[in-house]
């Protein structure tokens, strides 16, 4: 049973922490002991959200020092460069191609970072990056806040947990009302990374 240390990050708003929780239940269903913590800090205004995740056969500690991430998932492109220091070289980035500057830079005398840019840092750590475009394909399905859902969905094309655990996980979690529509989400997200190329 491998050790794999994942590291989550967003912005307030995202559904980060229910990722998390999504993530770390489906580890659990299928046999990892699963060690998480969250750092929320000023989430409900928009600010930065990490959450680290830890599967192994037996983990001991929650948190993962930087240069141990085995994957780094982001859901806004910023935090991705913001936290690259925790993903180990070599490591996997996953990142949605969401943007959503910070109000300091609106009207101010720095801009929000390009795509190179941003793509540059995280090629410092590893040349295993995936950015998804990941609103467009969730807007077919009629509700762009199954966003989290569709990149977990991406995410877990990369973890060796088992697609009942992951359903199973979502059921637990998600209120029956939505359940169908992040449940295609989800599925949407694993054709993503199935097919996707390396940035």
């Amino acid at each position: 049973m491998p050790k794999i240390d994942i590291l989550i990050t967003g912005i307030g708003g995202q559904g980060i922490i229910m990722a998390s929780d999504v993530l770390a239940q489906a580890g659990m269903l299928d046999g990892y002991d699963v060690k998480k913590t969250d750092s929320i800090g000023m989430a409900q205004r928009g600010g930065s959200v990490v959450s680290h995740i830890r599967l192994g056969e037996k983990v001991y500690s929650p948190l993962i020092s930087p240069g141990e991430a085995d994957i780094l998932f982001a859901m806004e492109k910023l935090e991705a460069a913001r936290t690259s220091k925790f993903l180990r070289k070599g490591g996997v980035a996953l990142l949605s191609r969401y943007s959503s500057p910070p109000v300091s830079l609106i009207g101010g005398r720095y801009r929000y970072p390009s795509d190179e840019v941003i793509l540059n840092c995280l090629n410092r750590r590893t040349e295993k990056v995936y950015l998804i475009d990941g609103l467009a394909k969730v807007a077919g399905l009629g509700n762009i806040k199954t966003l989290n859902v569709f990149l977990l969905g991406a995410l877990s094309g990369l973890l060796p947990l088992s697609r009942q655990a992951w359903h199973a996980s979502l059921k637990n979690t998600l209120p029956e009302k939505i359940l169908n529509i992040n449940l295609e989400a989800f599925d949407l997200g694993i054709q993503e990374i199935a097919g996707g190329t390396l940035k």
